[in-house]
């Protein structure tokens, strides 16, 4: 257990921090999964900057990495492209 005040406030932000970035991963996981659902391209090609957006919030904050960002915009992409 923390001692010094320094070390318990850490300790508040580092959980704050945790908690604020497990809903945005997962609020994002989530959009990921839907769009990959969505059969329509007219409906995936709206859809898909916003997703791309939450992906870009995450890499920016440090919650993933940005080349594991960059792998999901591109399979986003290129599935929405491929829809008929």
């Amino acid at each position: 257990m923390a001692n010094h005040q320094a070390t318990k406030k850490d300790m508040r932000q580092s959980a704050k921090r945790r908690e604020r970035n497990r809903y945005f991963g997962k609020t994002t996981r989530n959009a990921i999964r839907d769009i990959r659902t969505i059969e329509e391209k007219a409906a995936a090609s709206e859809k898909l900057p916003e997703v791309i957006s939450m992906i870009d919030k995450l890499a920016k904050r440090g919650v993933i990495h940005k080349n594991k960002a960059s792998n999901l915009k591109r399979k986003l992409t290129k599935r929405t492209n491929a829809l008929a």
